[in-house]
């Protein structure tokens, strides 16, 4: 693929991760089919201003609305859209397998799952990873992300046999796990 091609294919993931909240939402609307304001906030444990955030946002993209039948009381206020519950599954088996692993802090960072699946399944030279996310991330933010991504057992850095000697990065068994996952959000 080309960079403007992989740059494509990664745009509904970039946009999904802008936000922290926005997986998780995501994952607990799907788990309970729908959820009122309230229990969104106290299941996934979020702010009140973050999940309105987060939510507006979901609603932007065309995830998650508001319930045309809200109004008695046992009736979910938000649900989500059949784009949403397109991924809604993806994004609760991430939102899983990154809490049984204690690793909400780095999955959910905003660049971390694009970095992800941009590494993919071989091995990508910084540039080609920058290239992939566009001019969207800077290169200060692709590199803090591989970083957290190395000391989180993600991917591995090699030297690449070449004139000049390069970089590499590489997905470990812990972030192929992610990357399965995180690509079936994108397609």
């Amino acid at each position: 693929m080309t960079p403007a091609q992989d740059q494509i294919a990664l745009r509904p993931l970039i946009d999904l991760a802008h936000h922290r909240w926005n997986i998780p939402v995501i994952a607990e609307l799907h788990r309970q089919s729908g959820a009122k304001f309230i229990t969104l906030a106290n299941t996934v444990g979020v702010s009140r201003n973050s999940l309105s955030t987060s939510l507006n946002d979901l609603i932007e993209l065309g995830l998650v609305m508001k319930n045309p039948g809200y109004g008695h009381p046992m009736r979910p206020e938000y649900l989500l859209t059949q784009h949403g519950e397109a991924i809604g599954e993806r994004c609760l088996q991430l939102a899983t397998l990154l809490n049984r692993r204690h690793e909400v802090d780095v999955g959910f960072r905003k660049w971390t799952l694009p970095l992800v699946v941009a590494i993919g399944e071989g091995v990508q030279r910084f540039s080609e990873v920058r290239a992939s996310l566009g001019d969207l991330a800077t290169p200060r933010a692709v590199t803090l992300g591989l970083k957290s991504m190395l000391s989180a057992d993600w991917a591995t850095r090699s030297v690449i046999d070449d004139y000049p000697p390069r970089a590499g990065y590489s997905l470990t068994p812990k972030g192929h796990s992610v990357y399965v996952l995180a690509d079936g959000i994108c397609s």
